[in-house]
């Protein structure tokens, strides 16, 4: 992947909007996030080819991991606004992908029916941020959605352990959870907040948070980055802020 000139540059006066998702938690969102967000738009464009289908996570839909000169200013830019508001001390580890949702509900396994979490084998003193940066214009391809779960913590971790050990046919069967995106609440979890897509918006959340893209309308995704739902996504794991 050759990049000549500077893909990702952050505005360097950037507009930090605090949303709230529940009494406790809150999602930090950035509009205009980017110089010339349209550059690395072309960047997926030219390097299609190289873009995989990643079955090791819940992801569904197609991801190009990122080279430093993609994750470097995203990490910088974390480090400089938002790392210590989401209680993040120091940064261990950190990747970023470019990344589409691609995948036909018919084809939808049982742990992408589900919202999720980033951060289940975090080490103690850990904790872990997550962002995503919306490079498409028609909002309707959706925005993301957060959860709450409505189980205990036993339960939910059962549904979440047989989300990744049944077949869609199985779950189904025993949770009575439909092969769809997850939208609206159901019987596992209520829906407590949703941040609407918007062009060049980005959002930095809690990784120990339930959500999921909140796609309504899956008849509108495409493998093409032109107009798909292509998004730039990062993962920070931090050191924790001692209370």
């Amino acid at each position: 992947m050759a990049i000549d000139t500077p893909v990702c540059s952050f505005n360097p006066n950037p507009q930090i909007q605090l949303h709230a998702i529940d009494a406790n938690n809150f999602c930090l969102v950035i509009d205009d996030a980017l110089l010339h967000p349209e550059r690395l738009r072309q960047l997926a464009i030219e390097n299609f080819e190289q873009f995989q289908q990643a079955p090791y996570n819940a992801y569904p839909g197609l991801q190009l991991g990122m080279p430093g000169e993609i994750s470097d200013p995203l990490d910088d830019f974390f480090m400089a606004y938002v790392r210590a508001a989401l209680g993040g001390r120091r940064t261990l580890h950190m990747h970023a992908r470019l990344a589409m949702v691609t995948t036909p509900e018919a084809e939808l396994q049982p742990r992408q029916v589900i919202c999720h979490r980033d951060s289940q084998t975090l080490a103690a003193g850990h904790c872990m941020a997550a962002s995503v940066l919306y490079l498409f214009e028609d909002a309707s391809l959706g925005g993301t959605s957060f959860y709450k779960p409505k189980q205990d913590a036993l339960a939910t971790d059962l549904l979440v352990h047989d989300s990744s050990t049944m077949t869609m046919a199985e779950f189904s069967a025993k949770h009575g959870i439909a092969q769809a995106y997850c939208g609206e609440s159901n019987a596992y979890f209520e829906r407590i907040a949703t941040i609407p897509a918007k062009f060049n918006r980005m959002i930095f959340y809690d990784g120990s948070l339930f959500h999921t893209g909140a796609i309504a309308a899956p008849e509108k995704l495409s493998k093409d980055p032109k107009i798909g739902r292509l998004t730039l996504n990062g993962f920070f794991t931090c050191r924790q802020r001692a209370q």
